[in-house]
């Protein structure tokens, strides 16, 4: 069973890269839209640059440290964002 479910799969993404091929000629598939602008971005980060500060005030208890990597790992995927680049999963 699983070897008709592979092969089907198969089929399915050899139409799908045909009808992107086909799209792209005609100049209708252009990727996703930004989330952000570059304006947006700068603001973003911004806030998340001041709240990092903040969190560092508050001590040095375990909620407080978490917390601030959290941020961290955030403002990280802000920056890859604005730059333009696809965020990669970051596990902290």
């Amino acid at each position: 069973m699983g070897v008709f479910a592979e092969f089907e799969r198969a089929l399915i993404r050899e139409r799908q890269r045909e009808g992107i091929a086909l799209a792209k000629q005609r100049g209708a598939y252009r990727g996703r839209k930004k989330a952000l602008s570059p304006e947006q971005a700068v603001q973003f980060r911004h806030r998340k640059d001041r709240d990092i500060r903040y969190l560092r005030h508050l001590g040095n208890s375990d909620i407080a440290q978490k917390t601030c990597e959290l941020r961290r790992a955030e403002i990280a995927v802000g920056r890859r964002i604005a730059a333009g680049v696809k965020p990669r999963h970051t596990a902290v």
